[in-house]
Formats: structure tokens, C-alpha cells, sequence
């Protein structure tokens, strides 16, 4: 909004012309997006603590999260107003890629907080049911990729030519594609996306443990948004690195660069020993909106590499449950796999850090396939 209505202005007052450069605004947003938090939470922290709208811990889990019980959730709501506020005040608010994003990211917001509202209200860790959950994740997956396929005179002619096409990691755009058919794009874009919502989801269960793995996520696709629309003297960066050409995707830069600074002021409370939780509201949120940033720049199959993360503690949760059911036998300790180390006498803290510090490597092999084709 920012843009919009300040840019014009820049003939006549020209320091404004510093908000035609992306890197600016992405610093701009971040900056925003971490003063909105930094300022509100202790505020919000203190309302969610006087309506006793508290974390609901499993019995079944590692003893010392029994201590945990009571400490406000829902935390993630206050990190989506300040990524929602930032991204339309500094992202060009005719973009509709970023408008694609955002509105996912708030959808899957609306999904997580009818869970958490359904878990303090039953006082159980039950909230919504998993199948209500899936459906409704996926009537928002599919709804998008409906517009994608067949909303053409609202999407970007870049994203367009591109649209039924994968990138594989390791290989030029343009030298092995892959084509998929119009359902199939959808479908695979959609589990892409819920897939995603729900991993960091599963992640979120130590503190600061899934913020820091999205937001180094959000600083790759932040990298990846800009390389795939800017131009350096007239070369095109994304022909040189031969990934897709999107000019389009690279206001995407902006809502990466306010979730980042969204997720900094979230982490000053969280850290270990957090004073607040995200909660379903901002899991189910974050996961859906870098689902969508792995679509909507191309980088699906990347995507799988960059978080990781993400993945293992999914996969880690659908093999102890496939295990137990078919062979009675558990292959973790517990799961997720967080939880697993925990039971082996890891403390928390260093579970937390050497995940971050995984997502760290994970982040810089997958920046290294830009150069490794």
C-alpha cells in the first residue's frame, strides 16, 4: 500500500524512488512486521493469560512438558497480523502472486484456529478432527489450484507459460522438463501444500523448534523469489542459473522478508523457555503459506530438500503409525522424531538448536543447486 500510493510520488520528491527496489521493501516489511510484533506481545501475551487461553499438553508425552501446561497459545495469531499488515503495506498491491500467498497463509490461519478453539474449549488435545482438518486444507489447496488452471486473466503471463511445469533440483528449466496434466498439477500442488501445513504442524512441538526452520525457509525462498524476476544490466538471472523466469514472483520477496522479521519478534517470547506458543492458528498457517511460496516460484520438488525439517518429522509420524498398526511394533520412541531424542535424554534445547542448524545446511544445499546443474 505503501507503494502504491507513495511511488507515484518519487519525481517530485526522489528519496521516494528507494521504493522501487525489492530489497528495500523486503527489509522494510521485516522491520515492520518485527516492531509490530516486539511491541504487541507482551500486550497479547498478558490478554491470552487473562482469558486463560493456555497450551494443552499429552499425558502421554515427555514428562517435562507437563510443566508447560497453561502457558499461552495462539501465539501465531498475533505473527499473521503482523505478516498480513507488512506484506500489503510494502508489497505492490497489484501483485497477485503475493495476494495468492497471503490468502493462503490466512485461510489455513482461519483452519488452525477453529482447532486450537475446539482444544482449550474441550480442555483435550483432540481439537479438530483430523479428518475436518484434512478437508478443509484441501478445499483451500484445490480452490487455489481451480484459479491457477482456470483463472487465467487474473494470473501473471510469466507464471502462465510455466504453470504445468515442474523444476527438477540439479537440472536446468529448460533442458529436461517435466509437463504434468492440468488435474494432476492440481492435485500434486495441493498435497505440496497441505503437506507442508501439516509438517510444520508436527514440528511445532518445542519451543522455538518450528519458527526457526521457517524462517530460514522463508530467507531461501526469499533468495529463490528474487533471482527468478530480477535483471542485473539487462541480463536475466534466472535464464544465466537456467531456473524458472518469473518477473512476476519476486514481490514474493516482500511477504518472505515480513515473515522473517514476524518470526524474529515471535522467537524473543518463545525461545526456550517460551512464554507464549504458536498454536494450530500459526502451524497450520506458516506451513500453508510456504507450501504455496514452493508453488507459486516452482521449487515443489525443491521444496522437499529445503525443509527437510519438515519432512522428517511427517515421515516420522506416518512410519510409527503405519508400523504400529501393521506390525504392533514402534519405530521411535516416540514421534515425532523431536520427541524421540527427547525420550533418549536429549534436553530440549539441544534438540531445538541441531534442528536449526540441519535447516541451516539443508538451506545452503538447496541455494547450491543454483549453480550445480
Amino acid at each position: 500500500m505503501i507503494y502504491y500510493l507513495l511511488y507515484p510520488l518519487h519525481e517530485e520528491l526522489s528519496f521516494l524512488n528507494v521504493l522501487r527496489y525489492v530489497p528495500f521493501r523486503a527489509i522494510a516489511a521485516a522491520l515492520t512486521a518485527l516492531l509490530v510484533t516486539f511491541g504487541v506481545y507482551p500486550w497479547f501475551i498478558r490478554r491470552l493469560q487473562r482469558r486463560q487461553i493456555g497450551q494443552v499438553v499429552r499425558k502421554e508425552g515427555p514428562e517435562g512438558h507437563l510443566s508447560k501446561a497453561g502457558t499461552p497459545t495462539m501465539g501465531g495469531a498475533l505473527i499473521l497480523l503482523a505478516l498480513i499488515i507488512s506484506t500489503v503495506l510494502w508489497a505492490d498491491p497489484s501483485n497477485v502472486m503475493v495476494w495468492i500467498v497471503t490468502a493462503v497463509t490466512a485461510a489455513y490461519g482461519v483452519v488452525g484456529y477453529i482447532d486450537d478453539a475446539a482444544k482449550i474449549r474441550r480442555k483435550d488435545t483432540g481439537g479438530l478432527s483430523g479428518r475436518w482438518k484434512l478437508i478443509l486444507q484441501f478445499a483451500v489447496a484445490l480452490g487455489l489450484g481451480a484459479y491457477l488452471w482456470y483463472g487465467e486473466s487474473g494470473l501473471p503471463s510469466d507464471w502462465l507459460a510455466i504453470r504445468d511445469r515442474l523444476s527438477v533440483p540439479f537440472v536446468g528449466f529448460d533442458r529436461h522438463p517435466i509437463t504434468l496434466p492440468p488435474w494432476a498439477y492440481v492435485i500434486f500442488a495441493s498435497v505440496c501444500i497441505v503437506g507442508f501445513s501439516n509438517a510444520v504442524n508436527l514440528t511445532d512441538g518445542l519451543d522455538g523448534l518450528a519458527i526457526g526452520p521457517v524462517m530460514i525457509n522463508s530467507g531461501t525462498y526469499l533468495i529463490l523469489a528474487y533471482l527468478a524476476g530480477v535483471t542485473f544490466f539487462g541480463q536475466d538471472l534466472a535464464s544465466y542459473l537456467l531456473i524458472p523466469s518469473l518477473p512476476s514472483a519476486i514481490e514474493l520477496s516482500i511477504y518472505c522478508g515480513a515473515l522473517i522479521g514476524a518470526g524474529f519478534g515471535f522467537l524473543w517470547y518463545n525461545t526456550y523457555p517460551a512464554q507464549v506458543f504458536m498454536g494450530d492458528v500459526g502451524s497450520l498457517a506458516l506451513g500453508g503459506g510456504i507450501g504455496s511460496l514452493a508453488v507459486m516460484t516452482k521449487n515443489e520438488l525443491l521444496s522437499l530438500l529445503l525443509g527437510g525439517i519438515f519432512v522428517v518429522e511427517a515421515v516420522s509420524v506416518i512410519g510409527q503409525v503405519a508400523s504400529y498398526k501393521l506390525f504392533k511394533k514402534r519405530i521411535f520412541l516416540m514421534a515425532p522424531i523431536h520427541h524421540h531424542f527427547e525420550k533418549k535424554g536429549w534436553p530440549e534445547p539441544r534438540v531445538i538448536v541441531r534442528f536449526w542448524i540441519i535447516s541451516v545446511i539443508l538451506a545452503l544445499a538447496s541455494l547450491a543447486t543454483l549453480k550445480l546443474r
